[in-house]
């Protein structure tokens, strides 16, 4: 269900909360999300050009199979120690980038607006990563494809995101189990499961959890480690947020998402 704005300036004047939406609702908030309609619209522009510049099939095959290979592991570099790292709140001029792009989403992890990255820094993140992957492939036509594919998983991925948050319980298995592995990044340890969709760089550098019972209850799970007293220290998201950190979410949306389990 959506509801009035409460945090801020969303989409159409409105907040989404994941935990109260149905899954028909989701979908008109995501086909409708500015994010999810540039990269859609960066990415066929994208496609467009590779398409009409390709002279060999294999110039667009290489790139976007790289690019789908190498997609998981830097998704997990980035998710384990840019947003997981502790340093961009410490400094004045990153701390409310940092805010915007995971603490926010860690504090309220169903709250729609704040789940999608903000494309002010995912555009040329994926720009830098695989522009240069797809021209050393294919030059120009290889840096368009993997460009083109870098925007279309990362739609997919926001997709997956929010059917983790969202209070609905998936039919298939395997959703399920994508589902349960991330809720525990966000309400057991964010040491752990890093991934959204892929799972494999986690259980490659061994942060990978199966159930709750495979790793302590952090205590930071739910400020990554911004608590009172680093606020003190380094106030400048505390100020942007306008009240304290919280140290543990409300009971309501812990028990939803055990429903979502």
């Amino acid at each position: 269900m959506a509801k009035k704005l409460v945090w801020g300036r969303a989409w159409h004047g409105r907040s989404y909360d994941l935990g109260r939406m149905s899954l028909a609702e989701l979908w008109g908030a995501y086909l409708t999300n500015p994010a999810i309609n540039l990269y859609a619209a960066l990415a066929l522009l994208s496609g467009a050009y590779a398409l009409l510049t390709v002279r060999h099939w294999p110039q667009l095959a290489w790139p976007a199979l790289a690019v789908f290979i190498v997609y998981p592991l830097v998704w997990y570099g980035l998710h384990r120690y840019v947003l997981h790292g502790r340093w961009l709140y410490r400094m004045r001029w990153s701390a409310g980038l940092w805010k915007r792009i995971h603490f926010d989403h860690h504090q309220d992890p169903h709250r729609l607006e704040v789940l999608f990255g903000s494309p002010l820094n995912t555009i040329p993140t994926m720009a830098v990563i695989t522009g240069p992957i797809g021209y050393a492939l294919a030059g120009w036509t290889g840096a368009a494809a993997g460009f083109a594919t870098a925007l279309f998983i990362t739609c997919v991925y926001e997709f997956f995101h929010c059917i983790q948050h969202l209070n609905y319980k998936p039919r298939n298995r395997f959703i399920q189990k994508l589902k349960r592995d991330h809720l525990l990044h966000h309400f057991q340890s964010e040491q752990v499961n890093y991934g959204i969709v892929s799972f494999l760089p986690d259980m490659l550098f061994h942060t990978y959890a199966s159930q709750a019972k495979d790793c302590p209850k952090s205590p930071t799970v739910f400020n990554l480690g911004y608590d009172l007293e680093e606020a003190r220290r380094y106030p400048w998201v505390m100020r942007k947020t306008g009240a304290p950190p919280l140290d543990k979410p409300p009971p309501a949306m812990e028990e939803t998402a055990r429903r979502g389990c």
